[in-house]
């Protein structure tokens, strides 16, 4: 229950409240908000804003607000790239087995993706492994499905200089990617029609901790000679088993300080 005594620094205290009703209730959006307060949608969106901006909330995909990493038990920790390796191996050889083409496991660094693991196919044309090699998360499957995963506060956080160029990306500023984000979150995978490199088509989807946030993701790499729309249903049924097995496996590794998250 609020306290209703006055404040000397009202818009401060209406925040806190705010922050408060969060930690008590879960997500809410602008209009519960502006209830509780009792003002209007407006200056609730603008407290709201001001607290995702220093990360004290974030946007989910239903564009309600939940607390953020700044009042988390567990700030600045993720999983090690040796426990994400380890607990998604199986996954990755069970994918693999399903689509028979080459999958990878990746990681967040900064706007950039890093591979860390993956499997290639056995056909004689395949993509290869780039375990190590980084690349912009806007372009690939699986950066994309973990860029779905934040808020706009985040995303503005983590491209604040701008997208860096990339010869065959389709998304070319900030704006694109927060408009593609979208129907990302709704289809809960990701693709790449030869974004990463001419030749090769991707798809991807986010493997996320208890709080939904993304800590790695697994992608399917086809050439585009041998893909076909109609195979599409079939690898993101399998990426999302895989990426909930991951999940499942996760649960029994306790958090390290190596962070393999989007703040790396």
């Amino acid at each position: 229950m609020r306290n209703l005594a006055a404040s000397p620094v009202e818009s401060v205290d209406r925040a806190l409240l705010l922050v408060l009703l969060m930690r008590a209730e879960g997500p809410i959006s602008v209009k519960a908000a502006a209830e509780y307060l009792h003002v209007a949608p407006s200056t609730a969106h603008r407290l709201l804003s001001a607290l995702a901006f220093r990360g004290f909330c974030v946007q989910d995909s239903e564009r309600r607000y939940r607390p953020g990493p700044a009042l988390s038990d567990h700030v600045g920790e993720a999983f090690t790239v040796q426990v994400l390796r380890e607990r998604a191996r199986g996954a990755l050889e069970t994918l693999h087995a399903a689509v028979a083409e080459t999958v990878q496991l990746m990681v967040l660094r900064g706007g950039n993706i890093q591979f860390i693991d993956g499997i290639e196919s056995d056909a004689t044309l395949r993509v290869g492994m780039l375990v190590g090699a980084q690349m912009p998360a806007f372009v690939s499957a699986g950066g994309k499905a973990m860029l779905a995963r934040l808020s706009s506060a985040e995303l503005d956080e983590l491209y604040r200089d701008g997208l860096q160029a990339w010869p065959t990306s389709r998304i070319t500023s900030l704006a694109m990617l927060k408009r593609s984000m979208t129907k990302i979150r709704r289809a809960e995978f990701a693709t790449n029609f030869e974004e990463t490199e001419q030749g090769v088509i991707g798809l991807g989807v986010s493997v996320n901790d208890a709080g939904g946030k993304p800590v790695a993701a697994l992608t399917t790499a086809t050439p585009s000679i041998r893909f076909r729309r109609a195979d599409m249903l079939r690898y993101v049924d399998a990426l999302r088993v895989a990426a909930s097995t991951v999940e499942s496996a996760l649960k029994l590794a306790p958090p390290q300080r190596e962070t393999a998250s989007f703040s790396s």
